[in-house]
């Protein structure tokens, strides 16, 4: 599987626990996720209205070499938060090559499937293809 070092370093995080510790992992991702800067406001972001929860996201490609992204999602939804912060910690600052070449399903290998609905990896699945899909134009 084709991960930049910090992605894989979370899914192998991820896979060195079971159960109910990998719903305690993703909410500890929750609560780290990165603050939007002051100059971007949530309507400038785009609705990803896929994910269960409201989430916006921003991807900044000015720079292809150290895509920035920015992602919003309300306190009361850890999940989405967690899966948002998880693209973060794992894509940001990497090059639009990189994360291209992230596998569409990659969040398979975090081992969720059991833990959390199918509508919810659906919504980590579409944070990434709209990431995607915004490099590729």
């Amino acid at each position: 599987m084709s991960l930049p070092e910090s992605l894989a370093e979370i899914v192998d995080d991820f896979a060195a626990v079971d159960g109910q510790n990998k719903l305690q992992l993703l909410l500890e991702f929750s609560r780290e996720l990165a603050p939007l800067p002051p100059e971007l406001q949530q309507d400038a972001m785009e609705p990803v209205p896929e994910c269960q929860s409201p989430l916006f996201l921003f991807v900044d490609s000015n720079d292809r070499n150290r895509v920035q992204l920015h992602f919003s999602a309300p306190a009361e939804a850890p999940t989405t938060r967690g899966f948002a912060s998880i693209l973060h910690q794992g894509l940001d600052g990497h090059s639009a090559a990189t994360i291209l070449a992230v596998p569409d399903d990659f969040y398979s290998e975090l081992g969720l499937a059991d833990a959390v609905s199918p509508l919810r990896l659906r919504g980590m699945s579409a944070m990434l293809a709209r990431i995607k899909r915004h490099l590729r134009g």
